[in-house]
């Protein structure tokens, strides 16, 4: 059994930090790294894909609202076109400070409030879908198991692999339980790691608000601005390794 652990790092700002990027690229296969949207700038992007370069994590974008106040996680009500151009900018912006690494960038996953958009929005998910088609055919999309852009991605024909995650709850319709209700945030590891071994065994997820739904995994989650995200991300990669499963970064495979 093999599965992928990653983790979206380089949030930070300037002088600001977010998270502890060096010791999780020490234990994530890899990395979804913020584009100057909801957070980064080119030098945090630069020395985030050197880093992830230099301890052999591959790297993907990890594109968001332009709302480093609100952390991308609110939704700006722009049409699906203006999104994808959005997309488009940030994943851009990364691949070319990636080319100073240099470092390959293989996929884009979707940040915060956009990532969820996308998961519920045909529309959006689409836009978005096109503009990563249109920037490169050989990107991949890191999707939402289940959701609407999983779909997109594979309708028009891009690689697309399907994340669960580690740290946070579902919902019965395969979207995750919104920040700030009760079940969003899983904060145990013993808790996760079982959750994990659950659903690798069964293919299926515990949800809030119903009987457990079918979902499907190439990588599993660590969101990297957790307060135990490192403990967390540890514990999973020690205690699934026990278990028997290998790690290896799906978009190598």
């Amino acid at each position: 059994m093999q599965i992928d652990l990653n983790s979206d790092l380089g949030e930070g700002f300037g002088p600001w930090s977010m998270g502890d990027d060096e010791t999780m690229l020490g234990l994530v296969d890899s990395a979804n790294i913020a584009c100057g949207g909801h957070a980064s700038d080119p030098e945090t992007m630069y020395a985030t894909l050197k880093l992830a370069a230099e301890r052999g994590v591959v790297v993907g974008a990890h594109p968001g609202f332009n709302d480093r106040e609100g952390f991308g996680r609110r939704v700006i009500p722009m049409p699906p076109e203006e999104i994808g151009r959005m997309v488009a900018a940030q994943v851009g912006a990364l691949m070319a400070i990636a080319k100073q690494v240099p470092v390959q960038v293989q996929y884009v996953k979707p940040h915060g409030a956009l990532g969820n958009l996308a998961a519920r929005d045909k529309e959006v998910a689409r836009a978005i879908a096109e503009a990563v088609r249109n920037i490169d055919i050989d990107l991949g999309i890191l999707a939402i198991s289940g959701t609407c852009l999983e779909h997109a991605a594979k309708e028009i024909g891009l690689s697309t692999y399907s994340e669960i995650f580690a740290d946070r709850g579902y919902l019965s319709t395969g979207q995750l339980v919104p920040r700030g209700q009760a079940g969003a945030m899983i904060h145990d590891t013993d808790e996760a790691v079982k959750r994990l071994m659950t659903f690798l065994k069964t293919g299926v997820m515990p949800v809030v608000d119903g009987d457990p739904i079918k979902l499907e995994a190439h990588s599993i989650c660590v969101h990297g601005d957790s307060a135990g995200a490192v403990a967390m991300a540890r514990g999973i990669r020690d205690q699934l390794s026990a278990e028997g499963v290998e790690f290896s970064a799906f978009a190598t495979r």
